[in-house]
């Protein structure tokens, strides 16, 4: 069963930094109404608002950037994976900074506030995107494909020449709320060292720290606590991978399997799966396809 859509069902805030640009920033999550989507927004009334779909994506380079106009909002994939996997359909998403805030660097405390919010079922129906083919997308020894599954289901492997790391390899065989919150929320973003400094030249990083990132010098995690779980970096890669299928703007039916993967090679398959009409179906009630598929994924405003 596809079951309802759901809303939060109350305002709920935080307070934290960005994570690339260190400035303050402040979220505020807001019930909506069914079948609107979750959507991003500024401060005040009659801000921009950027629907959270693949269209508006302007940038994965070390986060994922949504854009409309002037307006842009950056690092929304750890909120965008919490609302995927808690199930919620319909959202306003108030932002006021350039980013959503980065917490602890995991999606552990933004899960707690939509928990803290309550889950409200609507009167309408969840849509469900059903994977009826292979799509595959190859960059060198990088590669990400999704294929039938009656479930989400994700196969995640990286490969890094630090001692620390080396090649993790993670199978989540169906994603809950309940596996969400045991096995990937607490996964904090990663960063080495040596790239700090070229980071923060290129205007990114600017608000991380061993309070909200793992970092690792040339041999060792440097963060006094060491690791949530040995293989936390390919949980957290499996967290943003997560984050990113959300801007498809409803749950998927497919079995994703990742090699090396980030940002960019989510963004492609998301781009290459929803490109391809013939590998997919639409359904609200697990009888049949969905006819209009256009209102679906819109284009930018």
């Amino acid at each position: 069963m596809v079951g309802a859509q759901q809303t939060i069902g109350r305002k709920v805030s935080c307070l934290g930094i960005g994570l690339h640009s260190g400035q303050p920033a402040r979220l505020t999550l807001h019930p909506a109404l069914a079948n609107s989507g979750i959507v991003f927004r500024g401060p005040g009334v009659g801000s921009v608002e950027i629907p959270a779909r693949p269209a508006y994506v302007t940038s994965t380079v070390q986060a994922t950037t949504l854009a409309s106009g002037e307006f842009s909002v950056s690092t929304v994939e750890h909120l965008m994976a919490a609302l995927y996997a808690l199930e919620i359909d319909n959202l306003s998403v108030e932002v006021d900074g350039a980013e959503v805030p980065v917490m602890d660097g995991s999606a552990a405390e933004l899960a707690g506030l939509i928990r803290s919010a309550g889950v409200v079922a609507q009167q309408a129906a969840r849509r469900v995107l059903r994977v009826e083919r292979v799509v595959e997308v190859l960059d060198g020894q990088r590669w990400i494909r999704i294929s039938p599954d009656p479930g989400l289901q994700i196969s995640y492997a990286v490969d890094f020449e630090h001692p620390a790391i080396q090649r993790q390899e993670l199978q989540i065989p169906r994603m809950s709320p309940e596996v969400f919150e045991r096995d990937l929320a607490r996964a904090r973003t990663f960063g080495f060292l040596h790239d700090v400094e070229r980071l923060r030249r290129d205007g990114l990083a600017r608000g991380g720290s061993l309070d909200n990132t793992v970092v690792l010098d040339a041999e060792r995690v440097l963060n006094p606590g060491g690791l949530r779980w040995p293989d936390e970096f390919v949980r957290h890669k499996a967290l943003d991978l997560l984050g990113d299928l959300a801007l498809i703007g409803m749950p998927i039916e497919g079995h994703v399997e990742v090699e090396r993967g980030g940002h960019s090679l989510h963004q492609a398959l998301v781009r290459s799966l929803l490109s391809s009409p013939d590998a997919w179906q639409v359904s609200s009630d697990g009888a049949g396809p969905l006819q209009d598929r256009a209102p679906l994924f819109p284009t930018p405003l």
